[in-house]
């Protein structure tokens, strides 16, 4: 980001929730970035952040390989915030007592506020307020520099102050929704504590994002991925409004796209858009590359390596061409290679885990640090209409990964026809906004049925509908029955291969909002 910009650093420590600790301090409009628990301290100084978070994480400070930091980050006069694990490592490190909780707590608790004049103000003292808490551990003797400013029934250190130092611990997730005033107390760290001025905005990111394309390509020409999606379709006007005609867009018909899909995009940017698009038909060449194959990491990568692929052989065509834009986001970063930071890899997303070693084009993803909220807010500021900026999420992989098991042409007519009923048939309800993406998934599981008097032995088709504010987390989301009737009635009657449809009614975590 521009220097101008303040930051804060997060340090990973391979806590679940540190994506959605960066999400809730973009919402205070202050920008942040995940780092490794491990930086190296010189790279922290020359950062030079206006406060540091330290997450949680599964470990215990006790753990042979418990992830931890030196001391000397505690001393450069920046504020620093642990949560759960930081607040425990912090009090370790200043050599207090962290032990084994005799009563875990998981879920919502109540603490006991002690001071209201710094990450409290604006609270009242005495005052009860709910805390989500997630710990195995607590601190059993604070360290003599520190003092309690609120306490719960199970910890007499519940949020932790140096005397002299700009250190505080919470042993709850202040980030999580179920801590209802926890955006408060973030927000009291970001501007009581650390000073930070509101400058992380939509219009200051178009800015500095347009004036960096324009650095960094110059007058060479760039060839932009686009599927239709919000993602690449963003990304696309970003850089048109940067580089103009210098910019081509690629839109690959992967054979694995929705109901009438490839007509779709085609007629999105010929109608909205005056940038130069072509169309390339390689389905076949997908589905060949495809056959045999039913690992869901392996179907990801081989689609992400031909994509690339198909826009170097059409780059050739043009030599001028030099850069390759995808719509990669910060989520698919962390999710997919652990980023900055040591969190288990979860998946490998098409555009970032797929990618060869070597490529003949220089890469360019100017959205890799906002989140798919702030890329939709990106688009209405860009001027995109509002239908194109809503259009649910759809993952590069296309049908492939919703199709578990081997992708075959077969497979890909059933699930087409049932997506499009699902689509459908929840597009026309009122509620729809309420929901971050629905979808159907084709499972390699057959069912006996009955249909027309006779004894059927055909597929099982799964629903899916999930609430989400960013992808971070999601809660699947209460279709009314009638809708799951009318759904799966259409499904059976109308498409010859399905006789058994289930509704998934699980939630991100621990499940993912896709299957593979």
């Amino acid at each position: 980001m521009t220097e101008s910009i303040e930051q804060i650093l997060i340090l990973d420590f391979g806590s679940q929730y540190t994506q959605l600790i960066a999400r809730r301090i973009r919402e205070c409009q202050v920008y942040c970035e995940i780092y490794p628990f491990n930086i190296p301290l010189k790279e922290i100084i020359k950062l030079g952040p206006k406060g540091i978070i330290l997450s949680g994480s599964p470990s215990s400070v006790y753990d042979v390989k418990a992830p931890f930091i030196s001391k000397e980050i505690f001393h450069l006069n920046i504020p620093i915030l642990g949560i759960c694990y930081g607040m425990q490592l912090i009090a370790h490190l200043f050599g207090g007592m962290v032990e084994k909780s005799k009563k875990r707590e998981y879920g919502k608790a109540f603490i006991t506020l002690e001071d209201c004049t710094t990450i409290f103000k604006g609270f009242k003292e005495k005052k009860k307020i709910q805390v989500w808490m997630s710990h195995g551990d607590k601190i059993g003797k604070l360290p003599p520099e520190f003092y309690t400013i609120a306490k719960s029934q199970n910890s007499p250190f519940a949020v932790i102050k140096a005397r002299k130092l700009p250190l505080y611990g919470v042993q709850f997730h202040p980030e999580v929704v179920h801590t209802p005033r926890g955006k408060e107390i973030l927000s009291n760290f970001l501007f009581e504590i650390c000073k930070c001025r509101q400058d992380w905005t939509i219009k200051g990111f178009i800015q500095n994002k347009v004036q960096e394309i324009r650095d960094e390509v110059g007058d060479k020409k760039v060839v932009c991925a686009v599927s239709g999606g919000v993602d690449s379709t963003v990304v696309a006007v970003l850089i048109n409004r940067a580089i103009g005609e210098n910019l081509t867009c690629i839109f690959v018909n992967n054979g694995l796209l929705r109901k009438e899909e490839k007509e779709e995009v085609v007629r999105i940017f010929k109608e909205n858009f005056k940038i130069n698009l072509k169309y390339v038909d390689a389905e076949k060449r997908f589905l060949k590359k495809l056959k045999g194959i039913v690992e869901p990491e392996e179907k990801r990568k081989i689609i992400g390596r031909e994509f690339i692929k198909v826009f170097e052989e059409e780059a050739k065509k043009n030599r001028e061409i030099e850069y390759l834009a995808q719509g990669t986001l910060y989520p698919d970063l962390i999710e997919s290679i652990s980023h900055k930071g040591p969190s288990a890899t979860i998946k490998s997303h098409h555009n970032v885990g797929g990618l060869p070693e070597t490529m003949n084009l220089n890469l360019i993803e100017p959205l890799k640090e906002l989140f798919k909220d702030e890329v939709r807010k990106l688009g209405l500021e860009l001027g995109i209409p509002s239908h194109i900026v809503y259009r649910q999420p759809f993952p590069g992989p296309g049908l492939a990964i919703r199709i578990l098991g081997e992708v075959t042409g077969e497979k890909l007519e059933i699930l087409r026809e049932a997506d499009a009923i699902v689509t459908y048939e929840i597009g026309r309800k009122k509620y729809v906004r309420e929901i971050w993406q629905y979808f159907a998934i084709l499972l390699p599981i057959k069912t006996v049925g009955i249909m027309g008097d006779e004894r059927t032995y055909e597929n099982l088709l799964a629903i899916r509908a999930v609430s989400s504010k960013d992808g971070m987390t999601a809660d699947w989301y209460k279709l009314p029955y009638k809708t799951l009737e009318e759904i799966s009635g259409r499904i059976i009657n109308e498409i010859k291969g399905i006789n058994r449809v289930v509704f998934d009614i699980s939630s991100k975590p621990p499940s993912t909002i896709e299957w593979e």
